[in-house]
């Protein structure tokens, strides 16, 4: 597999000052002088890597650190993840977003629970065929926890071996991505793959950034082809992103006394099982006025629906959605309810699990 990079520095005209050879062992001497202390860097435990591992998907350190301290406090082990509730582990991953990583979890830690007899695994074929872990968590945790010689390639990854090799093919193109992991496999240190990943990782992280990389202090900057041929500002490429669906959310918030009208969404839509207030969706923006005077609004909250307040629109951002949303106060009697509304005490809402947008606007509407 080495040959793969080898001709690839061919390819683009690449000559490194000090040999591809010592590629990782220059980025190992940087990574043990400047890496970050983190909790799950100081343990094997598959278990709680992996927790670590999928609460960093998407997510920041600086956001991710507090949930995974949670999260391991309550449960220090898979097999009382396993036990939990789904509303519990969606409570306390509210505000993480892409709340399917909190679905997959509890279904992977019940697997695990039952065939491994609560010991998570640390083989990477037994761990690519659990439930949310793809081929970077399953390298990531069996390098980790194993020392198996397993080369992650995730963002940062990505964003290092592009600007290094000038690498134009685009990271989320098939042939992409199996480039990238060809020659991420022919780099990696097989004596110290954990080792090696992290130091990969945390390069990517900490110094070669997707914006102002630290290029002066860069130990690699003398064979970086991105450094020499002005690239750095566009590698990695990307193929263009899919079409972003606009979409436009108009909820209706009716108070009865100390309690709220609830709704619970079901298991297919984005916040599957989780708590907002009765919606309706629109195709565009359609005022709080024209929102009360729809039929089907009519059907279950009346013909005497009066508006209280009404709330600016907010955006709210998702990886392939647009959502604008916004809240109207109301005054009314439900005829009925649909089967999924309920009634609860405003105290009771700390225990169930609502989107974040859904928190924001709950805890401004009651001043919690």
């Amino acid at each position: 597999m080495y040959i793969i990079v080898t001709n690839l520095v061919q390819l683009r005209g690449h000559h490194s000052t000090f040999g591809l050879m010592n590629f990782s062992d220059e980025l190992t001497k940087w990574y043990l002088k400047n890496k970050r202390e983190l909790p799950w860097r100081n343990t094997t435990d598959a278990y709680v890597i992996w927790l670590s591992e999928i609460i960093l998907q998407q997510t920041r350190v600086e956001q991710g650190m507090p949930y995974f301290y949670r999260f391991v406090e309550k449960y220090p082990d898979v097999r009382s993840f396993a036990a939990a509730a789904e509303g519990d582990i969606l409570h306390l991953w509210q505000g993480l977003g892409y709340y399917s990583r909190g679905r997959n979890m509890l279904k992977t830690a019940r697997h695990v629970a039952e065939k491994y007899d609560g010991k998570f695994p640390e083989v990477y074929e037994e761990l690519i065929g659990l439930k949310g872990i793809g081929e970077y968590t399953a390298a990531a945790i069996s390098s980790f926890a194993a020392n198996e010689a397993r080369a992650v390639v995730d963002g940062n990854v990505f964003r290092v071996l592009a600007r290094y090799f000038g690498i134009e093919e685009p990271i989320n193109s098939a042939k992409g991505k199996k480039l990238f992991q060809e020659i991420a496999n022919s780099l990696l240190n097989k004596a110290h793959p954990g080792l090696h990943n992290q130091a990969m990782m945390e390069f990517g992280a900490m110094l070669c950034k997707p914006k102002n990389p630290d290029c002066a202090i860069c130990p690699i900057r003398p064979g970086c082809y991105a450094w020499n041929n002005n690239e750095i500002s566009v590698l990695p490429r990307k193929l263009k992103k899919v079409k972003i669906r606009e979409r436009f959310l108009n909820y209706l918030v009716l108070t009865e006394g100390d309690t709220i009208l609830l709704n619970k969404r079901d298991e297919k839509d984005i916040w599957a099982n989780m708590y907002d207030m009765p919606m309706v969706e629109t195709l565009a923006y359609v005022s709080p006025s024209d929102i009360i005077a729809l039929p089907r609004v009519r059907e279950f909250f009346g013909p005497d629906i009066e508006i209280i307040e009404t709330y600016p629109v907010k955006k709210h951002v998702l990886t392939h959605q647009h959502l604008y949303t916004q809240f109207i106060h109301i005054n009314s009697k439900p005829i009925k309810l649909e089967q999924t509304w309920f009634f609860i005490v405003v105290n009771d809402m700390k225990k169930l699990a609502f989107p974040k947008i859904i928190t924001i606007f709950i805890n401004n509407f009651f001043s919690l």
